[in-house]
């Protein structure tokens, strides 16, 4: 898809602010830092409007980002190292499984890994979750333009194997700066979503 037209429609803390309507969304999951808003930019041909940052934790919303006015993504906010307290975490699981499991218009989940490193007990915790809820997963290892073409295929294994990967779920190797994947990516969200 060819994207023009994109705005950030609401950054919710509660389902009572989701959008209205049942146009199908896509939800980005995955590590603090991991890549996501770099992942969103790139499809969207937007440079920084999904705002990136250095300090892991940032997104403390589900971003809804309403894409050519047929479908949404929500960007999640990210697991693992974020400094945050206890209480706010608890509150971001509650809020991120709520969402994930009662969303009628949700499609797919693209879950994110760090392709220069074994996915972590966080990521494989997350891909048995949705597993668990039966949610179409299509796996993205990001930052690719940082390993050597040489190591792909190991990455492609050490991904495949620590997450121990169904066979109906797809991985692709993406790189923000390269662009490489976008358009696999691109191909999923089209076939989960119905929009082209």
């Amino acid at each position: 898809m060819e994207v023009h037209s994109v705005d950030l429609t609401i950054s919710a803390v509660d389902e009572k602010q989701y959008p209205a309507g049942d146009q199908p969304e896509i939800a980005f999951v995955g590590r603090s830092n991991v890549g996501k808003s770099s992942l969103t930019n790139v499809l969207i041909n937007r440079r920084n409007f999904a705002h990136t940052s250095s300090q892991p934790g940032k997104t403390q919303t589900l971003n809804f980002y309403h894409i050519e006015d047929q479908l949404y993504f929500v960007d999640v906010p990210g697991y693992g190292y974020a400094k945050v307290s206890k209480k706010q975490r608890a509150d971001f699981g509650r809020m991120i499984e709520n969402y994930l499991t009662k969303r009628p218009q949700l499609r797919g989940v693209i879950m994110l890994v760090d392709g220069r490193h074994t996915p972590t007990d966080d990521d494989i915790q997350m891909y048995q979750w949705l597993s668990y809820y039966q949610l179409p997963v299509l796996v993205v290892a990001t930052k690719m333009d940082k390993v050597k073409g040489s190591c792909f295929t190991q990455t492609t294994k050490q991904v495949q194997t620590t997450l121990d990967l169904s066979s109906q779920t797809p991985l692709v190797l993406f790189s923000a700066k390269t662009k490489r994947g976008k358009d696999q990516v691109w191909q999923w969200i089209e076939q989960q979503t119905g929009v082209k």
